[in-house]
């Protein structure tokens, strides 16, 4: 009974064994390696040819010399055609199918750099090398195991002229199918060798390079910088828009029975608010969908010479005091601004409105000015909007989140420019400067 541990441990260690060498992904890298040997083919067919022509001899397979000469000759063929830009995904897509390597530890796309591109060659070559000869011994060996195995009970085997020879010179024929099997375990155990081989080098040949990786990390940055984007725009609009619909509503509810007319005048700017809201919405979700950056950079939005005024008049509409005061500088019109510029500060400009309704107790007062170029520094475009703060905050946590203000800090840093908010001599005080250029050096 004291032994059965042990032999428990042995069968346990043998099945492990026999699993590496015949199990199902010993098995699929023995294919790898096959196709690695068909398109060697190509690459030896031609080296055939120009060794022939070398030597003399049409056919180089009589020479064991002269194939071996083909099969070299045909090994920098195979690393020259490996340097262009797709061997490195197709290969990478074959040993993530068929090698069992994880797809973090392979490279993504085409070899960016000539490092990648020579990575890819060392590999392209060890591949189709590998795979041919493990082809070869693939072809060979099996029928000859066979005919060993089948020696002792076929008497016409023993007698062929091909079968006279070792064993036709007294050795016992029944060591033969011990042969045979030897024969075939090599085979598997230099399948599974070459294959576990591949696996561990794939990773180091078609891994990604540091080019690869700041390549990769500069579409991510690029694409997160789109989403960010977006998302701004989606706050922005949705969330002025619910804020200045809620108060419209709320201001027309309390003044129902007294003032129709203002009802009317809030209806109509809700009606007039939904409906921009709407298609601005429809816009940045079908860029979403689309995930497009491109589009994302040429989507229409709002801006100060368009809707400004637009913008102003439905915050008014709400029951608040806005006052406004406008300094387009000489040009006399935002017209002339940048349309970045233009774009961006607009919507600086309505996140300031939306906090002012939604926190805010009293008037607003609001100016945008262009500041002329001075020695040393460029045109600044200044939007300061000043109004009375709100309660001290109470016990329940603020739900806003504070991402209206840092998405107008983004949108002021993308262009150079600054975000300031916070208490100002007893107001709540937002003031964003952006550059315009045009100054003096």
């Amino acid at each position: 009974g004291r032994g059965m541990p042990g032999g428990e441990g042995m069968g346990t260690g043998m099945r492990a064994g026999a699993g590496l060498v015949l199990g199902a992904r010993a098995r699929l890298r023995w294919v790898h390696l096959i196709l690695g040997g068909a398109l060697l083919m190509p690459y030896f067919l031609l080296a055939q040819v120009v060794v022939g022509v070398w030597s003399g001899r049409g056919n180089v397979f009589g020479s064991t010399a002269l194939t071996l000469a083909s099969y070299g000759l045909s090994l920098p063929l195979v690393a020259a055609t490996a340097v262009f830009g797709l061997v490195r995904p197709l290969s990478a897509g074959a040993v993530r199918a068929l090698c069992g390597v994880p797809d973090g530890r392979l490279a993504e796309g085409p070899a960016r750099s000539w490092a990648a591109r020579g990575r890819t060659s060392a590999w392209w070559t060890l591949h189709l090398g590998v795979g041919a000869v493990l082809s070869g011994m693939s072809l060979a060996v099996p029928p000859m195991a066979v005919v060993l195995i089948a020696l002792p009970f076929v008497s016409g085997l023993r007698t062929a002229e091909w079968g006279t020879g070792w064993f036709g010179t007294g050795a016992s024929p029944y060591v033969a199918p011990l042969l045979g099997i030897g024969l075939l375990g090599g085979l598997a155990l230099c399948s599974a060798g070459a294959g576990a081989l591949l696996a561990r080098m794939a990773p180091v040949l078609l891994g990604p390079t540091a080019a690869d990786r700041l390549a990769e990390a500069e579409e991510r940055a690029a694409d997160l910088a789109v989403r960010n984007r977006l998302a701004r725009e989606l706050h922005d609009a949705v969330g002025h828009a619910l804020s200045a619909v809620t108060l419209q509503a709320v201001a027309a509810r309390r003044v129902l029975d007294s003032d129709p007319g203002f009802v009317r005048e809030a209806l109509a700017a809700i009606e007039d608010t939904t409906r921009r809201t709407v298609g601005e919405l429809d816009a940045v979700l079908g860029l979403l969908r689309d995930a497009d950056p491109a589009r994302a950079d040429a989507a229409p939005a709002p801006t100060l010479a368009a809707d400004l005024d637009g913008l102003l008049a439905r915050t008014r509409a709400a029951g608040t005091t806005v006052t406004a005061h406008q300094d387009p500088g000489p040009a006399g019109n935002w017209e002339q601004l940048p349309a970045i510029a233009s774009r961006e500060a607009y919507r600086i400009v309505q996140e300031a409105l939306s906090n002012a309704l939604r926190h805010g107790t009293g008037p607003v007062e609001l100016r945008i000015a262009v500041r002329a170029a001075e020695a040393g520094t460029p045109r600044e475009l200044e939007i300061t909007m000043t109004n009375p703060p709100g309660p001290a905050a109470g016990p329940q946590p603020r739900t806003t989140g504070g991402r209206g203000l840092r998405g107008a800090a983004e949108r002021a840093t993308l262009l150079g420019g600054r975000v300031e908010a916070g208490p100002y001599r007893g107001q709540w005080r937002l003031r964003a400067v952006l550059p315009l250029g045009g100054g003096s050096r």
